[in-house]
């Protein structure tokens, strides 16, 4: 009687999801605690404007680009400008959120780093917000610069003293540009298309429209960068797995194997 050693078959193993109630209930827990944050850090006035004051200082002597030369090139027709207070108003949420649902329904592993990810972030900048408000470049004269949303329109703050939805003195860090890095990031991460770099040019686009619309300095950028480099520093992705067409692709043929003649004897 002959036989012969096989190697065994390792079945690939795929990460249960977080249950959906939890991770629904989690997320607007959290999306709450922020907004109430927020507005414990409104009603700073005089000191939102000092250190506006400060920070456009301070990118003068870094030799930082004017802000203004981005806006210069939004306001050479209404239409472009139109395009980025809307980019502004209406993509910020939707795109997080669609980006959180694909994960959490084709890569449950990366859906749990992503929203860990994404709450520290959160979180230090609302601590950020608390110790520094910030009032915004197209609330401070000395800029020059137009508040785009206001004069053009489609705009999502009202005046800041009758706006009591929004903290508006939170310029520090631009959790537009941080969460839309943490979208591009975790997207080239979580996906093997050879396109898949193509996702970063959502955080530039958010970058040139935050800073030509006059909502954000550069330093709100850098300091968003800055965060959300310490966070995933600290909290590790899970390593991505073989896509499906990977998965479905013939495997080598092993050398074959000695047969052990005579085994049965």
């Amino acid at each position: 009687m002959n036989a012969r050693t096989e190697p065994g078959e390792a079945e690939p193993v795929t990460p249960a999801r977080p249950p959906i109630v939890r991770e629904l209930l989690l997320v607007a827990g959290l999306f709450l605690v922020y907004k109430l944050g927020r507005r414990l850090a409104a009603g700073h006035t005089g000191e939102a404007f000092r250190n506006a004051d400060d920070v456009w200082h301070v990118e003068r002597l870094l030799r930082l680009p004017q802000e203004g030369s981005v806006q210069a090139l939004l306001l050479h027709g209404d239409t472009l400008v139109k395009v980025a207070n809307t980019y502004y108003a209406t993509v910020h949420f939707p795109a997080t959120l669609a980006f959180l649902v694909w994960l959490y329904l084709r890569r449950p592993a990366h859906y749990v780093w992503a929203r860990r990810v994404l709450a520290a972030v959160t979180a230090a900048a609302l601590v950020l917000h608390l110790a520094l408000p910030l009032a915004p470049p197209r609330m401070l004269a000395a800029t020059g610069l137009v508040d785009t949303a206001r004069v053009y329109g489609p705009s999502v703050y009202g005046p800041p003293r009758t706006d009591h939805l929004s903290n508006q003195f939170a310029a520090m860090p631009s959790l537009h540009f941080g969460w839309a890095l943490m979208v591009a990031i975790g997207l080239v991460v979580a996906t093997r298309s050879r396109w898949r770099w193509l996702w970063l040019l959502h955080p530039l686009l958010t970058l040139l429209v935050i800073v030509g619309t006059a909502n954000h300095y550069w330093l709100d950028a850098i300091a968003a960068g800055a965060l959300l480099g310490l966070a995933l520093a600290l909290i590790h992705a899970p390593r991505r797995k073989a896509t499906t067409a990977e998965r479905g692709a013939p495997a080598p043929v092993p050398a074959e194997q000695p047969v052990l003649v005579g085994a049965g004897r």
